[in-house]
């Protein structure tokens, strides 16, 4: 885990998955009550897209997925929960592909409650509950145009 401490900030790196399907839909979570990617912090001895495709497994059950490209980092800032540390999270985003007929399994332990795929038409619903972040990639990746 890439972790630096500074007084009372910290700060973090990790690495996502926008997913798509062969029917081209965007694979979505819950998390927290709101509409997420699946993302998480980089271990010690992972790269970005080693990181990004062990926690899109590991957060949607997905057992194969096929890095395609990089397509841009996002940095935000929250307070830590738990450290009460303002903490600067960057996070590394690649676009990937899988199958639709594998099995989606939400990973309790994370606080995701739901996995969907998501029809081009039903992603500006489901992004109105979600972060500019997100918003900011999906754009970045040619997915979604806020008009």
């Amino acid at each position: 885990m890439h972790i630096l401490g500074m007084n009372n900030q910290q700060s973090i790196e990790a690495a996502g998955g926008i997913i798509i399907s062969e029917k081209g839909e965007l694979l979505m979570i819950f998390r927290r009550g709101k509409w997420d990617l699946p993302k998480g912090k980089i271990d010690q001895e992972e790269t970005p897209p080693q990181a990004a495709i062990r926690e899109v497994k590991e957060e949607t059950g997905l057992s194969t997925v096929e890095l395609i490209r990089h397509v841009g980092n996002t940095v935000h800032a929250y307070l830590d929960p738990y450290t009460h540390l303002q903490t600067e999270k960057k996070t590394y985003w690649y676009l990937m592909a899988a199958s639709s007929d594998q099995p989606l399994v939400p990973q309790a332990s994370e606080d995701i409650t739901s996995i969907n795929w998501t029809k081009p038409e039903q992603l500006p619903a489901l992004l109105e509950n979600s972060f500019d972040t997100i918003r900011s990639i999906l754009q970045q990746a040619g997915i979604y145009a806020n008009d």
